[in-house]
């Protein structure tokens, strides 16, 4: 049998770091990574045979659970026809038209192939719509690994305790602007001063990669406010929560109007892809029609397309976030109740199928209230339940994710491996 430790070991030889994304390498909670071998509704197995409940859920895009079977169906079809051409296809229109009904900011979408690559084309279209360069993000938030945006940035850059990146020119970040998130305030006093040379501000709107920090009430109305006060563009990273929070992604959830979207993760149903959209009079200037450049060899892979519009129309069933929001509640609701039985503080952050886990008294609303949690406790907190058959993300600045097959016997075994874990912290 292979184990763990063996390809962890082979892999480094080939692989740099072993993985293919930084946040894998367990570097955030110590030890080495496991191999998944395969994966089925709420569980996941190693390639040593262990089975976990599992609440990464591949960073997101499972919210139905691993292998659906419709899912699976729909792809295997599409397969059947070919893996790529590099051409139009029908399913690319239909999928985009899902996407244009459950999200009505949307006029017009143009897929890419990862969520990094959607957000580098915002940016872009936001510059060329504007004729504007400068632009505000929020520390702790990641939109993925372009250069301009790892300033300060969230998930494995912070696990790795390296907000920004070597290589990185240091012109392509002196445009970019980093303020605290939930800060409204902070916004207001720059936009004053900078207002007319600031393109777009780019935020998420529920802070996936430093753990999951909800927006205080009245930050994402003050920032659409002020975008449209000075002429500025408000772009929303639904990479992670479109769809997931709410039918419409956070924008329903918090009534919020963005110019622009990115989006990614559910719309491949767990396959590489990812989306930039807006208004048609924003996304008409992207090429071919307009002076905004910007291609992708193989976006719109019919086979993410197809597994992206399977995951869409199986969540328009009635009931389906409000089930999700259940889950959540009862999954949070149940660890807040063993911690607190156990004296450990532990502060728990929650919107419909995604939480955060900060070892820490609360409230946490910010980068700097995220820094304050205790990392290494929340180390010891993941292998005690990774011990017991649980796997939850290998970093204290990731969410956690449920699916619609976290059911109450999942959770109420989830609970119950906590209350043993918290216990010996």
């Amino acid at each position: 049998m292979t184990s763990n430790a063996e390809l962890f070991s082979a892999s480094q030889r080939r692989i740099p770091g072993g993985v293919n994304s930084p946040v894998r390498a367990f570097r955030g909670v110590g030890g080495d990574p496991l191999f998944i071998e395969r994966a089925e509704g709420a569980y996941l197995w190693d390639v040593e045979g262990r089975r976990y409940i599992d609440y990464v859920g591949s960073w997101g895009p499972m919210i139905h659970g691993h292998a659906h079977p419709e899912i699976l169906a729909a792809v295997a079809a599409e397969m059947q026809k070919g893996l790529s051409f590099g051409a139009p296809t029908a399913i690319e229109l239909e999928l985009a038209e899902t996407v244009c009904t459950l999200m009505p900011n949307i006029e017009m979408l143009r897929m890419t192939c990862s969520g990094t690559e959607a957000v580098m084309t915002a940016i872009r279209l936001a510059r060329g719509y504007t004729g504007r360069e400068r632009i505000i993000k929020f520390e702790g938030n990641y939109h993925g690994h372009s250069d301009s945006l790892l300033v300060k940035a969230g998930s494995g850059a912070l696990t790795l305790g390296q907000p920004s990146s070597a290589g990185v020119p240091v012109e392509l970040t002196r445009a970019t602007l980093v303020l605290p998130y939930n800060d409204l305030d902070a916004v207001a006093a720059v936009m004053r001063e900078q207002g007319d040379q600031i393109a777009t501000i780019i935020v998420e709107p529920i802070a996936g990669n430093m753990g999951c920090v909800p927006p205080l009430p009245g930050f994402l109305e003050g920032l659409r406010s002020l975008c449209d006060t000075h002429g500025s563009l408000l772009i929303l990273d639904e990479v992670m929560t479109g769809f997931r929070v709410a039918p419409g992604g956070a924008q329903e959830l918090y009534g919020i109007r963005p110019d622009i979207t990115t989006l990614g993760k559910i719309i491949g149903g767990g396959l590489p892809v990812g989306a930039v959209g807006g208004s048609r009079k924003i996304m008409e200037t992207l090429a071919p029609n307009g002076p905004v450049y910007q291609a992708g060899t193989l976006a719109g892979n019919p086979l993410a397309m197809a597994a992206g519009l399977r995951t869409l129309q199986l969540l328009q069933e009635p009931g389906f976030h409000q089930r999700l929001a259940q889950q959540t509640e009862k999954f949070c609701s149940g660890l807040a109740r063993v911690a607190a039985e156990a004296e450990v503080p532990l502060f728990i952050t929650q919107v419909p199928g995604m939480l955060g886990l900060f070892f820490r008294e609360g409230p946490v609303q910010s980068f700097q209230d995220v820094m304050g949690a205790d990392k290494e406790r929340y180390g010891r907190f993941f292998h005690f339940l990774l011990a017991e058959g649980v796997y939850l993300a290998p970093s204290a600045y990731e969410a956690g994710f449920l699916s619609a097959a976290h059911d109450d016997a999942i959770i109420d075994t989830t609970i119950s491996a906590a209350r043993k874990a918290l216990q010996q912290l």
